[in-house]
């Protein structure tokens, strides 16, 4: 039988050695700590013939006290800016898939669906003109309106242009009713102008467009905000939109 040594506990190997201190790390910047530290050395070493003036231990002590301050509210507007930042993201989440008014005169049709666009009148108008265009700029659908009023016009367009569709045998296509059927434009970017004639003046009507938030772009906190990405008119920050469609 061997003999069992019982002068060593195995289980001294499986405790945990204490724990190596590191010094924290400031890099290098000079904390208030420090600096009364080295104002007292200051002090103990001063020349007694020519003591430091009162003036000039206050001024270091502003001095370093404001630096202290401006350091802290810096710190602290960057945590205000990033917990705002995260409060809007969280409000503008809720408009992903709502449709906004933004100022565009780009018009997005895909084939099916309506597009919804606006003219925001200055004053009260007269033969109001509105064309739309394709790419390549040629008119594809064009409406006179003989009177609006002062304010926004919403402009509808479904795709209808002014070219009447044909049968297959070549001859003009029209309804039951014998009104003419006409052709829907293809799906692509399309362009509104819309002008009219105020107090005898020709005048250019700005124009917005209905579109849907697709998703939202986080800001940095500091130098750039939440943005939204709205389909077919790019990135808007909150200040662009005008309205938000229910």
């Amino acid at each position: 039988m061997s003999k069992v040594d019982t002068t060593t506990n195995p289980l001294d190997g499986m405790y945990w050695g204490d724990k190596p201190t590191t010094a924290e790390n400031n890099n290098g910047a000079l904390t208030q700590s420090d600096f009364f530290a080295l104002l007292t050395q200051q002090l103990a070493y001063q020349d007694p013939t020519k003591p430091v003036e009162n003036d000039q231990m206050i001024a270091q002590m502003t001095n370093f006290t404001m630096a202290d301050g401006i350091s802290s509210l810096n710190n602290n507007f960057k945590d205000f800016a990033t917990t705002m930042n995260s409060s809007q993201a969280l409000q503008a989440s809720s408009l992903v898939g709502q449709y906004v008014l933004v100022k565009s005169d780009d018009m997005v049709f895909d084939g099916e669906n309506a597009v919804v666009a606006s003219a925001n009148f200055p004053d009260d108008a007269t033969n109001v003109k509105v064309q739309i265009k394709n790419a390549d700029g040629v008119v594809v659908r064009s409406v006179t309106i003989d009177k609006a009023d002062a304010g926004r016009l919403q402009l509808p367009w479904d795709g209808t242009t002014d070219t009447q569709a044909l049968n297959e045998d070549g001859t003009p296509k029209v309804d039951k009713d014998g009104k003419p059927v006409m052709e829907i434009a293809p799906k692509g970017v399309y362009t509104i102008a819309v002008e009219g004639s105020i107090a005898g003046k020709n005048e250019a009507i700005v124009t917005s467009v209905y579109a849907p938030v697709t998703s939202i772009t986080l800001g940095n906190g500091t130098t750039q905000g939440l943005l939204l990405n709205v389909y077919g008119q790019g990135q808007k920050k909150l200040s662009d939109i005008e309205e938000i469609a229910t």
